[in-house]
Order: C-alpha cells, then sequence, then structure tokens
C-alpha cells in the first residue's frame, strides 16, 4: 500500500461528497449521450477547453520575450507543474485525476506580465475599489463568473467546477509556511480568502500541486536567465560551488527535489522536505533573486508594464458615464476600434446590456455597469485575461495615429 492511499480523495474519504460539491447542477450530455469521465476528469477537460487556458502560452511566466519561443511562458510552467504533481501523486497514492485537474486550471487567473502585471493591476484594483488583486483569487473567480463553455445546445455557460479543484485554485499561492504541509479539515467558503496562501488547500492532492509549483520554476528560471545572458559563467560557476548536491539543470532540481519529498513525507508529519533539501531550497532562491529577479535588465520592462496596464486601464476608465457608457464605448471606436469593440463585446457575456442576446446565455451576470465600481472591476477583469502580445497590441492602438 502506498503512503497515502488511505487519503486519496475517493468515495472512501469522509471529505469527498463536498470535494465533488458544484454550485450547480452539471448538465447532462444531450441525446441520452454516455459519459465515461469521473468528476475530476470533466474538470480537467473544461478547463482545457476554455480560452483561458489558452492564452496562457502568451502570458510571461518571469521574461517577458514573446519572441523567442524557448523562453518559459505561462503554458510551460502548468505543464511542468501538472508533470510533477502527477509523479508525487502517482507515488504517494493520491487521486491523479484531481490532481491533474487542479495543476491544469491553477494558474487560470494570471495576468499578462507575469507576477509584475499582478502587482500593478493589485495597485490599480486597491486603488479604485480597495481590493487587492492576486492571480489565486482571480483564478477563482474566472472559473466562477467569467469562463464560458458552450453546452450540447449551444448555450453559454460557467464552468462550475468542483469544491476541489476551486479550493486547488485559489489555495495554491503563495510559500507553503512550514515543512510538513497538511490540508485544512474544515470547508469554507473560498470568497474568505483574503490575501495569498491565507489557508491551506481541502485535499492533500491540493498540497501537492501547492508544492510542485514551488518546485517547478527555480531550475527552469535558471535555464531561462542563461540563455538570455543574466548570468555569466561566473554565475554558474558559482552556484555549483555553493550548492554540490545538485547542478544547474531544471531536471535535476526537479528530481532531487521530488525524490526527497517522497521520502521524507507520511500522512503524520505532512508533505515535507529533508533539512539538507530545505537548505538546498532556500540557496536557490537567495540564488535567483539576487541574480535573476533583480537584475537591472528587468527594470526597463517593469517600467514598460506599467505605462501599458495604467493608460489602458484610463482609456476606458474615462469612458463611464452610469447608463450611457456602452454609448460612449461604442463613440470610441472611432479612435480605437479595435480596444472598443472588443470591449464591448466581451461585456455582453457578462452585463445586461442592448447587444446581449439573452439565448445564448445561461451564465451569472457580474457587473451592473451605472456602477462605477463594477465598471472598474470590470475593467481589471479584462486587462488581466489579456494575453502578453495581445495587450502591447491595444496599447499600440493606443499611441498610434
Amino acid at each position: 500500500m502506498k503512503k497515502f492511499e488511505e487519503v486519496q480523495m475517493n468515495e472512501n474519504n469522509e471529505k469527498w461528497k463536498k470535494a465533488i460539491h458544484r454550485e450547480q447542477r452539471i448538465y447532462n450530455p444531450i441525446f441520452g449521450a454516455k459519459t465515461m469521465r469521473t468528476d475530476f476528469d470533466r474538470d480537467y477537460t473544461r478547463v482545457l477547453n476554455c480560452n483561458a487556458y489558452r492564452r496562457l502560452k502568451h502570458k510571461t511566466q518571469v521574461f517577458f520575450a514573446p519572441q523567442n519561443d524557448h523562453i518559459c511562458t505561462r503554458i510551460e510552467h502548468v505543464n511542468l507543474v501538472e508533470s510533477i504533481s502527477h509523479t508525487i501523486s502517482n507515488h504517494l497514492g493520491l487521486n491523479l485525476e484531481l490532481t491533474k485537474a487542479i495543476a491544469l486550471s491553477h494558474d487560470i487567473g494570471h495576468s499578462p506580465f507575469g507576477h509584475q502585471g499582478e502587482r500593478i493591476l493589485s495597485n490599480i484594483s486597491e486603488r479604485e475599489y480597495g481590493e487587492k488583486f492576486w492571480h489565486a483569487k482571480n483564478g477563482l473567480h474566472y472559473v466562477d463568473e467569467l469562463e464560458l463553455l458552450k453546452d450540447y445546445e449551444g448555450v453559454k455557460r460557467n464552468l462550475n467546477l468542483t469544491y476541489a479543484v476551486r479550493d486547488g485554485i485559489v489555495a495554491h499561492s503563495g510559500e507553503p509556511d512550514r515543512n510538513g504541509l497538511k490540508p485544512r479539515d474544515k470547508v469554507i467558503d473560498l470568497s474568505n480568502f483574503k490575501k495569498s496562501g491565507e489557508f491551506n488547500p481541502y485535499t492533500w492532492e491540493g498540497c501537492v500541486v501547492k508544492i510542485a509549483d514551488n518546485i517547478s520554476y527555480m531550475g527552469r528560471d535558471i535555464e531561462d536567465a542563461i540563455q538570455m545572458n543574466l548570468l555569466t559563467e561566473k554565475d554558474v560557476e558559482k552556484f555549483d560551488k555553493l550548492i554540490e548536491k545538485v547542478r544547474i539543470g531544471n531536471s535535476n532540481i526537479i528530481n532531487y527535489l521530488v525524490v526527497d519529498l517522497c521520502e521524507n513525507s507520511s500522512v503524520e508529519n505532512g508533505l515535507r522536505f529533508s533539512n539538507e533539501a530545505l537548505d538546498i531550497i532556500y540557496q536557490i532562491k537567495k540564488f535567483n533573486n539576487e541574480k535573476i529577479y533583480k537584475h537591472d535588465k528587468i527594470k526597463p520592462t517593469i517600467r514598460y508594464f506599467t505605462v501599458i496596464i495604467n493608460e489602458l486601464f484610463y482609456a476606458l476608465r474615462n469612458e463611464f458615464s452610469g447608463k450611457n457608457t456602452i454609448k460612449n464605448l461604442k463613440k470610441m471606436k472611432r479612435y480605437y476600434p479595435i480596444l472598443a469593440s472588443e470591449f464591448v463585446s466581451w461585456l455582453s457575456n457578462y452585463a445586461l446590456i442592448e447587444d446581449r442576446d439573452e439565448k445564448q446565455y445561461a451564465n451569472k451576470i457580474v457587473y451592473n455597469l451605472e456602477s462605477l465600481e463594477d465598471y472598474n472591476r470590470a475593467i481589471v477583469d479584462y486587462m488581466s485575461g489579456m494575453t502578453d502580445i495581445y495587450i502591447v497590441k491595444i496599447y499600440n492602438e493606443l499611441i498610434n495615429y
């Protein structure tokens, strides 16, 4: 018997009914068609087929490099997390379908320009409506309210994922606060998350994804930094002397940490690393922070991102006029045809506006566009879903004549 098989999320687990709970009853296949998928399998394919997942391929992981095919993007990071978490869950005896569903969807709420874009959007949201923006909470918002899929009759509906997957999304962010991560016991309203990493995940599978997320990026960021000439040969030599147990290479680092985690973890003591592995993690993160994330080469891109996001926000914000907002946005097409038309089209999915064909929708209404606060939220939500390439394109429309 594998070490964690007794706590696997399955029908015998006391948390099972809550874990598979959906806010709404999910629709059945049309014409009596059968489905062979489990609840978590169904979540996996719903995320896989939604537009927010597809856009991850053009979103920054760490380095803004949309023209370089070999620099890690957000979707590659997600694939790495899915692979790592699958290996861990398989070895420990956890539910692989739940693990892969959480892993695939965990970063679905990430903004353009990576964590820098996240910070800029948070500055706007705190200023405009008093709430912090962070990608895990935005991921929950997207899967609950913004991402739409057509049902078997062509009607757009919310993703309506299970509690366990939704919980895994919002609870994945932040560094594990201690060695020996365990799931929380209580069911909570997931809207109670007010800051990143506030609560542990509800399932062991969610805990695995949280740790896999941390394992996945350390070595990959170093590989990218070498390719972009941010690290010199002396930096690499310094790394190898500092951390003798592993050499630079993402697969080397991942293998070492995964094996160490699986060997040292138990149901009683939680998911934990050896003291040696913990020290290596600390040293790698310290190295990356000093040599990569604070590198002078990064600073101009941060200023560039700040200008783009703020100018786009103000361009849309200035068109607010209560009941006349949509009319103003349509007039805006004269100057900014792409931005204005696509923002109105996007709003029609989530607000009761004149252009909305109610026969096409069975999803939640999210915004009252007569409210400035709701309108500001809509702008932030809209920008958070953009890819790097798309938001740069829209910015260029703003500044070109």
